[in-house]
């Protein structure tokens, strides 16, 4: 996704975080990929692990060429 927002920023100036979420946020593809952008704002706590266990538990596709780098992240049962 990052190579189609860097194509749609086309060198423009990041002056402002408005400037960054609009032009995120107007990424779009010919074979109908839409991103949506926003900003949080919240604070998150440093350093926290992820246990196996819950890794385990998240529903992760990998690609036959290089998984370790192409894969989704889908939703699990439990959210869909």
């Amino acid at each position: 996704m990052f190579s189609h927002i860097s194509k749609n920023w086309r060198g423009r100036p990041l002056i402002s975080i408005a400037v960054i979420i609009s032009l995120i946020g107007s990424t779009t593809t010919q074979k109908g990929l839409r991103v949506k952008c926003g900003l949080d704002t919240n604070e998150y706590e440093k350093g926290l692990k992820v246990s196996d266990e819950d890794l385990q538990e998240l529903n992760i596709s990998k690609n036959e060429f290089h998984g370790e780098w192409n894969y989704w992240v889908s939703p699990s049962e439990t959210f869909a």
